[in-house]
């Protein structure tokens, strides 16, 4: 279970409360794939060794052109934030039948 935090999520955000798109480091993927997060933006963004991160892609012409990593913590909040409505009214719908 994940403890929150005193402090406000961005989850749900719009870019009107957000700084929306700013180029924060240059990172090198490596022979294996990997990346590292500079310590830096790590620091910014609190996040600890064992944290997880959810990878979401956008395509254009069918070939992914950019991703976004987010806390997996705040993804959640985010799913719920857009689901919860939607799943209330289908509950209430069929609870109507």
């Amino acid at each position: 279970m994940v403890k929150k935090s005193g402090q406000s999520s961005c989850a749900g955000s719009t870019c009107e409360t957000m700084s929306c798109c700013k180029v924060e480091a240059l990172i090198s993927v490596d022979e294996r794939g990997q990346m590292v997060l500079p310590k830096e933006i790590r620091d910014q963004a609190n996040i600890r060794a064992g944290d997880k991160l959810a990878l979401v892609s956008w395509k254009k012409d069918g070939r992914v052109c950019c991703f976004t990593l987010i806390k997996a913590e705040e993804f959640g909040d985010m799913v719920k934030g857009l689901l919860g409505p939607m799943m209330k009214e289908v509950m209430a719908s069929d609870a109507a039948k």
